[in-house]
């Protein structure tokens, strides 16, 4: 598949090595041409280019940016993304009190919607924020003994469709969230995960399946 990358940093040199890695046909595009050029050549993309011309390059476009800037770069390459899959990788987070919070309203609100809003012509999918960036890096990412789940949620069937094929082709498990309503949710997850990191916990200790539990039945009404 041929991705293009919008963005130069860490999440951009670590999704993009993983789908070079995988055999994807990759251009980074950032707005300065030496950063996109060192974080291509570092990952072994095929090219390197601006904004525009990552957002043209392909079926795929991942936004690995920052979430306050996202949208209006959406807005601004709206007629190159009509008809691609964008994935939004971003996580809408800024210091709080108590910890990490959303620096969305909640709710249905997410980048991945306004992303989706400014750029209507685009299918988009939100994935990728929940693991650290150094999580991408493994060549086919598995813990205790099974491939990485990655949940997304997306706004199209093909949205939908690419967005598997990508997580699949990197050695790990898609799993289906629904549809871009709920990806509001996948960023709040973000956040909470990135709270109890910094605090110093694990935060897939909270999730275990209730099948583990000895004689777990489901629940009856």
């Amino acid at each position: 598949m041929r991705i293009g990358i919008l963005g130069t940093g860490s999440m951009a040199a670590a999704l993009g090595g993983a789908w070079t890695r995988a055999g994807h046909q990759v251009l980074v595009g950032g707005r300065n041409a030496a950063s996109a050029a060192a974080t291509a050549a570092r990952i072994g993309a095929a090219g390197h280019g601006g904004l525009a011309e990552a957002a043209a390059h392909g079926e795929a476009v991942l936004f690995a940016l920052p979430a306050d800037s996202a949208p209006a770069v959406a807005r601004e390459l709206a007629p190159l993304l009509a008809g691609r899959t964008v994935l939004d990788c971003t996580v809408p987070m800024a210091p709080g009190p108590d910890g990490p919070s959303l620096t969305t309203g909640g709710g249905t609100d997410s980048v991945a919607a306004r992303i989706a809003a400014a750029a209507p012509g685009a299918g988009v999918a939100k994935a990728f924020g929940i693991c650290h960036e150094s999580v991408w890096t493994l060549p086919r990412p598995a813990f205790e003994g099974a491939a990485l789940a990655v949940p997304f949620c997306a706004g199209t069937p093909v949205a939908a469709e690419v967005t598997a094929r990508l997580i699949a082709s990197m050695g790990c498990s898609p799993l289906p969230c629904g549809g871009l309503s709920r990806a509001a949710l996948l960023e709040a997850t973000a956040v909470l995960a990135v709270g109890v990191w910094w605090s110093g916990g694990e935060a897939r200790h909270a999730f275990p399946s209730p099948a583990l539990a000895p004689g777990a039945v489901d629940d009856e009404a």
